[in-house]
This record gives structure tokens, C-alpha cells and sequence, in this order.
């Protein structure tokens, strides 16, 4: 995603199974390449990771621009 992926946006690069289609790759992002799973993020499953990888990007988004 040329100009980052806004919270909340599901990655393109993300294939059927929620698999990094370009993990290992030069043009994965660095973001990505730095984010160390741990078993607090992961949970027991994969909705726990879900749920716990959006509660992040609600937490990390930028503030609404006011109008």
C-alpha cells in the first residue's frame, strides 16, 4: 500500500488465509519487518489476534483533522 494502510483497512497483501503474501521480500514494509509477535498478540487463536491487532490500530490511528 504506496501510502501506508489506514487503520482499520484489511492489507492487500494479505492472501485467503491471512498470510503475508510478501513476507521475506525486500518491498515488505519495514513496519511490518519490526512488528515482533508475542503471545499477548497472538492470543489463543487467530480471532484473538484479530481482535487484539485492532485494538492497536484504534489506538495508534491519527486523530480526525478538524474541519
Amino acid at each position: 500500500m504506496p501510502d501506508g494502510k489506514p487503520a482499520g483497512v484489511r492489507c492487500i497483501q494479505l492472501d485467503e488465509l491471512n498470510q503475508c503474501m510478501i513476507f521475506g521480500k525486500p518491498e515488505r514494509p519495514a513496519v511490518c519487518e519490526s512488528l515482533q509477535a508475542t503471545r499477548e498478540m497472538c492470543g489463543e487463536s487467530s480471532g484473538q489476534a484479530m481482535h487484539f491487532l485492532a485494538q492497536l490500530e484504534r489506538l495508534t490511528a491519527a486523530d480526525p483533522v478538524d474541519g
